[in-house]
C-alpha cells in the first residue's frame, strides 16, 4: 500500500503577506496534522535563478516580475516560518506553476512510495490547480484540503474547490482529513 504525503506549497512570505491574517493558522494545522500522524511532509517553493535566466519574457506569470524576486537572494522567498521545514523535512523548488515543474518531486515520491498527495498551499488558481491536474494525470490519488489552500480571489477559491477539483479527486478540511487518519489508524 503506497504512502501519502503532504505537500506544502509556496507558503512564502511574499505570497503570505497578500491573504487575510486567518489563512496562516489552517496551514499551521495541516503541518500539524501530517506531523503528528507521521504522514511525510514536502514543502514545495517556487525559485528562479538570478536574473531570472530561466524564464522567458513571453511567460505571462513570471516574465514580468523584477528579476530580484524568488531567487536564493530575496527573503520573501522564503518559507514563512510558522511552517517551516523541520530537520528531515523535504524541501523542493520549482520554477513554474505546478509543483512538479523544473524539479524531481515525482522521482521523490516515487522512492518513498508516495502514492496519495494532499495538497495544501497559494495559491488556488495556481499551483494548487496546476498541480491537482498533474498530480491526478500522473496517477496519484489527489486530496485538496480546502481550508489550507487560499487565493486572491475567493470566488475562483471556491468555483475551483466545488466544481473542478472535486471532479479530479477528494476535498476535504483539515479537520475532515485529521478525522480520516485518526479512523486509518494513524
Amino acid at each position: 500500500m503506497s504512502r501519502t504525503a503532504l505537500l506544502l506549497m509556496d507558503l512564502q512570505r511574499t505570497h503570505i503577506a497578500h491573504l487575510p491574517a486567518d489563512y496562516l493558522p489552517r496551514a499551521v494545522r495541516a503541518l500539524n496534522t501530517a506531523r503528528a500522524a507521521g504522514v511525510p511532509v514536502i514543502h514545495v517553493a517556487l525559485q528562479l535563478r538570478r536574473g531570472h535566466t530561466d524564464v522567458h519574457p513571453r511567460n505571462k506569470i513570471f516574465g514580468a516580475l523584477p528579476p530580484h524576486l524568488f531567487t536564493a537572494d530575496d527573503p520573501g522567498a522564503a518559507i514563512h516560518p510558522d511552517v517551516a521545514p523541520a530537520d528531515g523535512e523535504i524541501v523542493v523548488h520549482k520554477n513554474r506553476v505546478s509543483a512538479f515543474a523544473g524539479n524531481n518531486l515525482q522521482q521523490i515520491l516515487t522512492a518513498q512510495d508516495v502514492g496519495h498527495l494532499v495538497l495544501a498551499g497559494l495559491s488556488t488558481g495556481g499551483i494548487v490547480l496546476s498541480t491537482a491536474l498533474q498530480a491526478a494525470d500522473l496517477d496519484y490519488r489527489v486530496t485538496v484540503l480546502s481550508d489550507a489552500c487560499a487565493d486572491p480571489s475567493p470566488a475562483l477559491h471556491d468555483t475551483l474547490i466545488n466544481e473542478v477539483l472535486a471532479r479530479r479527486g477528494e476535498v476535504a478540511t483539515v479537520g475532515e482529513w485529521e478525522r480520516s487518519l485518526s479512523r486509518d489508524g494513524r
